[in-house]
């Protein structure tokens, strides 16, 4: 890749899909470094994606290398994920030691759910 800089910006990622270059910023927004999206679309074809339409994340030059070492660092395991989603909903987290659907523990159902989950959301309706 072509090293992309304009205005005290430097590229760090460079796709030809939209929601990936949006999945790269807010992995980069979620760690605290400010990231923005440049898309070089050529107006005379219409093509969407690929080399003829590169899309740029672009961060701050002084955030370059904090920007790519976020990057190349391994994504969060499930666990990790699991985690933070719960914590995005606390009002439908399980109690702490709860079993939690597809963790090994507990009888998860067919549509990932467990009765224990089912008897929480029945007792706050």
């Amino acid at each position: 890749m072509k090293r992309m800089e304009m205005d005290g910006w430097v590229g760090v990622w460079q796709t030809g899909i939209d929601y990936e270059a949006d999945l790269v910023r807010d992995r980069l927004d979620d760690a605290g470094v400010e990231a923005v999206i440049m898309r070089k679309k050529d107006r005379s074809f219409p093509v969407t994606q690929g080399s003829m339409s590169p899309i740029h994340v672009m961060v701050p030059n002084a955030r370059e290398a904090e920007a790519r070492a976020i990057l190349a660092a391994l994504p969060p395991s499930d666990e990790e994920l699991t985690a933070a989603a719960l914590a995005a909903d606390p009002e439908h987290a399980p109690a702490p030691g709860e079993a939690v659907a597809g963790d090994g523990q507990g009888d998860p159902k067919a549509d990932g759910s467990s009765d224990s989950h089912r008897e929480n959301r029945d007792q706050d309706a």
